[in-house]
């Protein structure tokens, strides 16, 4: 079969015919039927510090976002059938280590992640266990049906502590429009949220916060150390309820915790490529501020929250709006040069080679 494989360690990834992969007694054989970019994927391509950090084997096909058909079955899997449509948990667990065992699976000790500890999904066919493939209706867009992973991160990122109606009736900021911060924002809507606010510098990215309900958008750029009295005088001097911080900025970090209410709570899932700081006194302590690393998603509950959003079809329609173009995966490097110039989203990958 076809696929995208770094074959070197460095920048780029080359077309490869490769060898069919054969599921083992727990894992199906999926048929890639749309496949997504995530910042990780652009990680890798760009070949940055981190990727050089992160990824220990090559040859190494990339790629982690995905939905498609089960055309084949392990001798031991009972939940799935040849047919059925799937997309992919991203994050393969030993279930063993403490924190599998004490329901914590998402962080667990040994996590392998698809298209960067293992083969991944940018090729015409891909294995997946038996417990990561997440089976859909089969009427879903096969590219919605992709990007459920990081609808999920955005779900985790808003829910860390669980439960919806968390979120009903405050106020959430959300710093940072990339795919995952947009999805945040049309989430938080759907869940109830009295207001959202965001903040953003990228104009077609201000734009696209507006298409999924955020309130009110700010960029931090033109407002400088005023954005943060800006949310304050927005929510009648208390503050955001929420925030979640989606950018990697360590300006947005200190924003999120100057403009939280008493007793608020942070999630925080950019990752950060220069030194952040914070006054812990004044924004942690003082504040009681409750405070989130998000990795992932809960296994497998976030999964079945996305699974009742998706039935909403305003949320359907919004998650179409954040996928901004669709380009055959064989164009794989015209796709990431969309990404690199911004005046992109979500930029999903349709099977033709």
């Amino acid at each position: 079969m076809k696929a995208w494989v770094k074959t070197a360690r460095g920048p780029g990834a080359e077309v490869r015919t490769v060898a069919d992969p054969e599921p083992r007694d727990d894992e199906v054989l999926v048929t890639v039927r749309a496949s997504s970019i995530c910042g990780t994927d652009i990680h890798l391509w760009e070949w940055n510090a981190w990727a050089q950090s992160r990824v220990h084997r090559v040859p190494l096909v990339i790629g982690h976002e995905v939905s498609g058909e089960v055309t084949a079955v392990g001798a031991r899997v009972r939940s799935l059938s040849v047919g059925d449509h799937v997309s992919a948990e991203t994050h393969i667990v030993d279930g063993i280590c403490y924190q599998c065992r004490t329901g914590r699976m998402n962080v667990c000790a040994h996590v392998q992640v698809l298209g960067v500890d293992r083969d991944g999904v940018f090729a015409e066919r891909a294995v997946l266990p038996e417990a990561n493939a997440w089976k859909n209706d089969p009427g879903l867009d096969p590219a919605l049906a992709s990007i459920q992973e990081p609808l999920g991160n955005a779900v985790h990122s808003l829910l860390p502590e669980g439960s919806p109606e968390e979120l009903a009736g405050t106020n959430v900021l959300v710093t940072g429009c990339g795919p995952i911060g947009l999805l945040a924002i049309a989430v938080a809507k759907a869940l109830g949220a009295r207001r959202v606010f965001a903040t953003e510098v990228n104009p077609f990215r201000i734009g696209l916060a507006r298409t999924m309900g955020a309130d009110r958008v700010l960029n931090p750029v033109e407002l400088g150390e005023r954005t943060a009295s800006e949310l304050l005088a927005a929510t009648d001097g208390t503050g955001v309820d929420v925030a979640v911080e989606m950018s990697g900025h360590p300006a947005s970090l200190k924003l999120c915790f100057d403009a939280l209410t008493p007793g608020g709570r942070v999630s925080l899932l950019g990752l950060y490529d220069r030194d952040a700081s914070l006054n812990f006194d004044d924004a942690v302590i003082f504040k009681a501020a409750r405070i989130h690393g998000i990795f992932g998603r809960r296994m497998f509950e976030t999964w079945y929250q996305v699974k009742g959003l998706l039935e909403l079809a305003s949320l359907r329609e919004k998650m179409a709006a954040i996928i901004t173009h669709r380009v055959p995966i064989g164009d794989l490097p015209r796709a990431m040069e969309i990404l690199r110039t911004q005046g992109a989203a979500k930029v999903a990958l349709t099977p033709e080679w």
